[in-house]
């Protein structure tokens, strides 16, 4: 059985005046049906992009999409309109993403009119179901994105993106926005509807105990490639890349036994326009070579666990 995602070799290029913008550059990964990827790094590598791009909010400059085996990299129409309905997203500001001119029972049953399949009674029931599957109060269906707080609002948010029964959710850092008291609200709520629904995620975030605690396997992005990709255990306990390890020495800690030892990073980050061949990290690594200004690629290090970078095993010894 095909997985229900899978990238191919993807990249995603803008023009701009002095070039190209390597947004997303030769990307590939699988989701299985049920499982989440995790994306993490900085902010400006790549992640919402790349999660944009497979659900065709932007369109991918090369490489392949598939969906349970059926390339969908270049569908348009009618066939992209209906393949919209198994793939869906989740927008990081809840505010924005509302129009402040809709009440929250309008907003959620928008897409279930827009589809034409549900009409009368039968709209009205689903539109209820809806709004009691994410917890919206009944005192507040009838109010406006202004009147609720940021949790609220996102829920409607996750209401909106289910309501067409959709197979993959494309969630771009949908609690960074949230008090941390509301983000594990929401974090508990998607990962409930995920073993009730069975859907799979594709999690967008700069917070790495965010993406520990959701994510089955995990991809680390730095100027729009995939450097580390590897089980979520595996990425906190065997950690390989130095950029990777650089992120994790970031976590705060609450273990007084054991102080943070944080990596921290000098050098100029590398342009994203008209990249070099070689690493993008190297500018920035306290391991570079002069071999790591040649093309990297991703190696299988351990089972399942890879990383491009030419020196891992050096330094990881």
């Amino acid at each position: 059985m095909p997985p229900l995602i899978e990238v191919r070799n993807l990249k995603k290029y803008f023009k701009v005046p002095s070039g190209e913008l390597h947004a997303v550059d030769d990307v590939s990964f699988v989701i299985n049906k049920g499982e989440t990827l995790g994306v993490v790094g900085e902010s400006g590598c790549g992640k919402s992009t790349l999660g944009r791009t497979i659900i065709h909010l932007q369109e991918a400059t090369a490489g392949k999409v598939f969906m349970e085996g059926n390339d969908i990299t270049h569908m348009s129409g009618q066939k992209l309109k209906r393949m919209r309905e198994k793939m869906q997203i989740i927008f990081q500001d809840p505010y924005s993403s509302l129009n402040p001119r809709q009440r929250i029972i309008s907003t959620v049953q928008e897409p279930l009119m827009k589809s034409g399949r549900f009409k009368g009674v039968i709209l009205k029931t689903e539109t209820e179901r809806l709004m009691d599957l994410v917890g919206i109060d009944k005192r507040l269906r009838e109010a406006y994105p202004h009147e609720l707080d940021g949790g609220r609002r996102q829920r409607v948010g996750i209401a909106r993106a289910l309501a067409l029964g959709p197979q993959f959710i494309v969630c771009d850092e949908p609690v960074s926005a949230l008090d941390v008291s509301i983000q594990a609200q929401v974090l508990n709520l998607l990962m409930e509807l995920q073993d009730r629904l069975g859907m799979s995620y594709m999690f967008v975030t700069h917070d790495l105990s965010v993406v520990r605690h959701i994510s089955d396997h995990i991809c680390v992005m730095y100027l729009g490639q995939v450097v580390e990709k590897s089980p979520s255990k595996k990425l906190f306990t065997t950690t390989l890349h130095p950029y990777s390890k650089a992120l994790l020495s970031a976590i705060p800690s609450t273990d007084i036994r054991k102080p943070m030892q944080q990596v921290k990073l000098k050098g100029e980050i590398t342009s994203p326009i008209n990249p070099k061949p070689g690493c993008r990290f190297a500018a920035r690594c306290p391991y570079t070579l002069d071999v790591c200004h040649e093309p990297q690629q991703l190696e299988e290090i351990t089972e399942n666990h890879f990383a491009a970078c030419c020196r891992v095993r050096e330094i990881n010894d």
